[in-house]
């Protein structure tokens, strides 16, 4: 570290020492026995720390994280036949996914969690019905679905694999989760929260920064934690970001917490990120800012989500939707659907090309 003082403070907190104190007695240190030991947020930090200074091997953490939950949560199913094929919906489709992906995300793990628990519910409701799973038909569903909260539609995804797996009658049909119509800033708001942003001092740079890709460019929350200084290059001419394909110049005012967050790195002079790219570096060592908490940190400002429909809604009024996705690494469908709502319909776009 440049400066030690900070990472000698730290270690002098008796839970921090008690915690090195029992690591030091081991033999050997390994994943494994870290596991081994009581779960705690020193516990994943030092961790963090031994990985990234390249003294234990990486490993997906959201991956374990979900594996260690699932077997807690098979312990909620009461019919042991309903248990074993709960551990094969989760072996063999959501283990089996998140083994094939470079990384497992956040968004992953959590979807994993949530079609889990709802498929449990749903099989120790048919346990108290007295009914096995081969004997699901569709007055089960439809009033188990209709003496619970809408997310009981999360339970279609467990049925899809079930119907697959030959477990129950494929024509069953169950009526999938639909979030609710989510409300977008207008044009007005965004005009004014971007001339804010423009002249505050009373936001952080970090913090400008992700409120400008979501107020001009629609990004999303999750994309924005995982930008590196790869896709950033900032010169004393200008400043550039690439979203999608297209290297986005940003003109000033926009560009100045860029210019402050590459001038002034944060976590800098911290042992958590010696080798660290990430623009929004995390709490914990080598991981960037979740998501979840860069969402939190700007609602005292504006809602990140409705932000980022009215900016997606107002730019497919002034591009066509094939450009737009491209810049700003999006899929046409996802744009399309906004471009829909604001009456620029990527069909007419296409028919004036072959035109």
């Amino acid at each position: 570290m440049k400066r030690a003082n900070s990472g000698l403070t730290w270690i002098q907190q008796p839970h921090v020492a008690e915690f090195l104190q029992q690591l030091a007695a081991e033999p050997v240190i390994t994943h494994a026995r870290l596991d081994e030991l009581p779960a705690s947020r020193t516990r994943e930090y030092v961790r963090g720390l031994l990985v990234e200074h390249n003294a234990l091997p990486r490993r997906d953490e959201l991956s374990t994280r979900f594996s260690d939950w699932a077997e807690q949560a098979l312990d909620r199913i009461t019919n042991p036949r309903h248990r074993d094929i709960t551990r094969r919906y989760i072996r063999w489709h959501h283990q089996r996914r998140m083994n094939q992906m470079d990384a497992v995300t956040r968004g992953t793990f959590l979807r994993a969690k949530q079609a889990v628990t709802v498929a449990i519910e749903l099989l120790n409701w048919l346990t108290d019905q007295g009914a096995e799973l081969a004997q699901l038909n569709q007055a089960h569903l439809d009033r188990w679905q209709a003496e619970g909260p809408t997310t009981r539609g999360i339970a279609s995804r467990f049925l899809d694999w079930a119907i697959k797996t030959n477990l129950i009658d494929p024509s069953l049909k169950l009526q999938p989760h639909r979030r609710g119509t989510s409300p977008r800033l207008d044009a007005a708001a965004q005009t004014e929260l971007v001339t804010n942003l423009s002249h505050t001092t009373d936001m952080n740079p970090r913090h400008r920064a992700a409120a400008i890709l979501i107020l001009v460019f629609g990004q999303q929350v999750s994309d924005i934690v995982q930008l590196t200084w790869d896709n950033v290059t900032v010169t004393e001419e200008l400043v550039t970001i690439t979203l999608g394909t297209v290297e986005i110049a940003l003109t000033p005012p926009l560009d100045e917490p860029w210019r402050e967050l590459a001038a002034t790195p944060t976590h800098h002079q911290t042992a958590a990120h010696p080798n660290s790219n990430w623009v929004f570096r995390g709490g914990l060592p080598g991981q960037h800012l979740q998501a979840s908490t860069l969402t939190e940190q700007l609602s005292a400002s504006f809602s990140s989500r409705a932000a980022r429909l009215g900016t997606l809604h107002e730019l497919t009024k002034l591009a066509p939707v094939a450009i737009i996705a491209e810049a700003l690494g999006y899929s046409p469908t996802t744009i399309d659907r906004h471009a829909l709502a604001s009456s620029a319909n990527y069909a007419q776009y296409i028919s004036t090309l072959h035109r």
